[in-house]
């Protein structure tokens, strides 16, 4: 055990936490690539380059998200949840290797789908993984936790990097990075693009957790027939007027757009801000940093004190996160202009954003648990790729909500997320009742209705 936590559990983070370091990294330098000369768009004259990065980066989350229902509902009808992992980390390694090799925007397009592909054979079986090694609902949260601290870490952590090296010049093809030393005899002093080094560090990230995968995963014991038939998301409750799982699922939607507002609008945050990439890298980072620090914590404790209370005072929390970053420029003028070092703006907006991650980390775990509660035997990788599948929809829509809502005001996307937050919180609150040591279970539901 590490850290009281299932080693199953924390080889699936870590696998998952190295995966999430080379796509994280790729949202950073795909737009670079595209943009830098090497990629033909010939047959898309016409549109913006911004609008094909758009496309390229949307299309990742789009497809992943729309294939997760089918691939979590076929790993509970086999029962080979690592099969699916495997196969999905192959196809996303092969992937990430060919971007040096293609050469026009519809090839980069089709490798990015590819990796979409792998993506969605991956997550929602990863995560009903970690469900399962659950031996009791005491157990959930905590589970949870430690696997979204690690994926977290990969993905907060891969911009930071993507963004030093780029600050530092190491991305392009006029300056070249060594990667090999005279350690390596003849081919000392090799040299490879910058763009060839995040790829290469896209494949390694998943060669690794391929390996960890395979010494120290295994499948648990499931009762394959038990999977369900039906595809379609459970949207009606019994005693209330949602399901409770598809209200999570919704509420986690509404929070992924208001993380995925940010990147689409950084030159503007910047002009605003009067600050550089660097900073807003960091800003961009911040809820992923608090959400590395409060999962775990926040996790056990739902095993403790239950989940609703953390989903309501997230969602509580998320609104007012969201709302004063809209408004930082005009605050920053009533204060002094420096704080910390840095400008009062910049130093307000990474505060609030520190906030928000905060406000993510109590819907995270405690929302994962609840749907782990819920799900039926045989079925984690179906109920689970509700909150997968919107959380994964919410990352790509976020990108488009902000891109369009710019125009109106800088403040205009981040006061749109906060009224979705304001909603989830309505629909929470209203709809979702406590699972943790109830005894309501899916079938007691379904006799319910009945």
């Amino acid at each position: 055990m590490v850290l009281g936590t299932d080693n199953r559990v924390v080889a699936l983070a870590m696998a998952r936490m190295a995966d999430a370091l080379g796509n994280s990294f790729l949202i950073i330098v795909l737009p670079l690539y595209i943009a830098s000369g090497r990629i033909s768009l010939a047959g898309v004259d016409g549109f913006t380059t911004e609008l094909l990065i758009g496309v390229v980066l949307s299309l990742f989350g789009l497809l992943n998200s729309s294939l997760q229902p089918f691939t979590g509902r076929l790993s509970d009808r086999t029962g080979k949840r690592k099969a699916f992992i495997l196969a999905g980390l192959v196809v996303f390694g092969v992937a990430s290797a060919a971007y040096p090799f293609v050469s026009s925007y519809w090839s980069v397009l089709a490798v990015r789908a590819l990796q979409g592909i792998g993506a969605a054979l991956t997550i929602p079986v990863t995560v009903a993984l970690v469900n399962e090694y659950a031996t009791d609902d005491s157990q959930r949260g905590g589970n949870f936790g430690v696997f979204n601290t690690f994926r977290l870490i990969g993905f907060g952590f891969g911009p930071i990097i993507a963004g030093v090296l780029i600050t530092g010049g190491f991305a392009g093809d006029e300056v070249v990075t060594y990667v090999l030393t005279g350690a390596f005899g003849p081919l000392a002093g090799t040299r490879i693009s910058g763009f060839d080094a995040a790829f290469a560090i896209a494949v390694l990230g998943a060669a690794v957790s391929f390996l960890l995968v395979v010494l120290l995963v295994d499948d648990p014991e499931t009762e394959r027939a038990e999977a369900a038939d039906d595809l379609s998301v459970r949207i009606r409750g019994s005693d209330q007027l949602f399901d409770p799982v598809f209200v999570v699922g919704v509420g986690t939607f509404f929070m992924a757009v208001g993380i995925a507002i940010f990147a689409t609008i950084q030159e503007v945050i910047n002009a605003q801000l009067g600050q550089g990439p660097f900073l807003f890298s960091v800003q961009f980072a911040a809820v992923i940093i608090a959400n590395v620090v409060f999962q775990v914590p926040i996790g056990r404790a739902s095993d403790r004190i239950g989940r609703r209370p953390f989903l309501v005072g997230g969602f509580a929390l998320l609104v007012p996160s969201l709302a004063l970053q809209a408004y930082v420029p005009a605050l920053a003028t009533a204060l002094p202009e420096t704080l910390f070092g840095i400008s009062a703006g910049s130093a307000l907006m990474l505060a609030f954003r520190l906030l928000q991650g905060v406000s993510v980390a109590m819907v995270f775990a405690p929302g994962l648990a609840l749907a782990g509660d819920l799900a039926g035997k045989g079925q984690s990788g179906t109920t689970l790729s509700v909150l997968t599948t919107a959380f994964g929809f919410g990352v790509a829509v976020g990108p488009l909500v902000s891109g369009y809502a710019i125009r109106f005001g800088f403040a205009a996307p981040f006061l749109i997320a906060a009224a979705m937050a304001a909603l989830a919180l309505v629909l929470t609150y209203s709809q979702v009742w406590e699972t943790l040591g109830t005894g309501r279970t899916p079938e007691s539901e379904v006799s319910s209705q009945d």
